[in-house]
This record gives structure tokens, C-alpha cells and sequence, in this order.
């Protein structure tokens, strides 16, 4: 009978120890999707959707936005997942954990992890934009998740530090986790 208690017993802390260690690890895996829905910015129409897929060492990134004046717009990634402020500074500056002292194009060795360039909309005001990186993450202090995407007004010029003379912010939505 004492046999069977301690082998019970032990079975139990072994399925206990078990059913915790795939909980954590299910929790711990770094998320797969993300997704920022983006809404004007006062005086704006400018609308979308920018969706980040994570694959190995890659961020696919593709966005569609509308409302925008025909030409280029800076688009980046913000420190704060704040869209409060009618201006949409709440997001604050540019996403840089690494506090490179480079702002530049999504291509650029160094950089902002959150610099992705400029969109670049129609003469009807869609821009459709696909990129991939290889500098943002869904985990850790690198993490792009619970941060702000901002579309601006003007053409980013990718060298003016630090945010590329880009003007105001249209636009403001905040990355989340996605449904995979």
C-alpha cells in the first residue's frame, strides 16, 4: 500500500513538473504575428494596416495605408504604443534600443531598428509597401511589440539625424500581437 502511495505520488509531481514546463514554454515562445491598425492623427484621413510576420531571422513587414497626399511618407517605428495625443508625439522618437546614432533606410547596416523608410502613395492616396528585416524582434529589449507605428507627412530623406526631416504625423497605430 506504501508502495503504491509513493508511486502515485511520484507520478503526480512528474505530470505536475510536466504540465508546467509545456505551459512556460508555450508562453515563452516568441510570438509569430503582430499587427498595428492606424488611425488619423488630428486633421488627417489616413488609415491602415501594418502587419509583421516573424520567420527564422526575418520580419516580413507589409503595409497598406490610405488618405495619404501622393509621394513619399516617412513610415517608422516608435518608442511608445501611445496614439493619445491628437499629434501623435505621444509615441515619442524613433524605436532605437540600441541608441544607434544613425538614422537611415530599413537596409542600412546601422540604424534605428524602428527606421523602414518611406511609403510611397498613388495619385490616389494608397501605398502598398512589403519589406523584409532582419534587426526588429517580437521578444526581448528589441522587442517591436506595444510600440507605435507613425506615418508622416513628408518624405523621410533617410540622412537627417535624427528623424529624417520627415514633418508631422498622419497617422499613429500600435503593434500587437496577431492571431498566427
Amino acid at each position: 500500500m506504501k508502495t503504491n502511495r509513493f508511486y502515485l505520488s511520484g507520478l503526480s509531481l512528474i505530470a505536475v513538473a510536466a504540465f508546467a514546463f509545456i505551459s512556460t514554454s508555450a508562453f515563452a515562445q516568441e510570438p509569430t504575428k503582430a499587427i498595428a491598425v492606424l488611425h488619423p492623427t488630428q486633421g488627417n484621413h489616413v488609415e491602415g494596416t501594418v502587419t509583421f510576420t516573424k520567420t527564422g531571422d526575418e520580419m516580413k513587414i507589409v503595409a497598406d495605408v490610405t488618405g495619404l497626399a501622393p509621394g513619399k511618407h516617412g513610415f517608422h517605428i516608435h518608442e511608445y504604443g501611445d496614439c493619445s495625443s491628437p499629434d501623435g508625439k505621444a509615441a515619442g522618437g524613433h524605436f532605437n534600443p540600441t541608441n544607434s546614432p544613425q538614422h537611415a533606410g530599413h537596409d542600412a547596416a546601422q540604424r534605428h531598428e524602428g527606421d523602414m523608410g518611406n511609403l510611397e502613395a498613388d495619385a490616389s492616396g494608397k501605398a502598398h509597401l512589403e519589406l523584409t528585416d532582419n534587426m526588429m524582434t517580437m521578444s526581448g529589449e528589441k522587442s517591436i511589440i506595444g510600440r507605435g507605428v507613425i506615418v508622416h507627412e513628408k518624405e523621410d530623406d533617410l540622412k537627417s539625424q535624427p528623424v529624417g526631416n520627415a514633418g508631422g504625423r498622419v497617422a499613429c497605430g500600435v503593434i500587437g500581437i496577431a492571431k498566427p
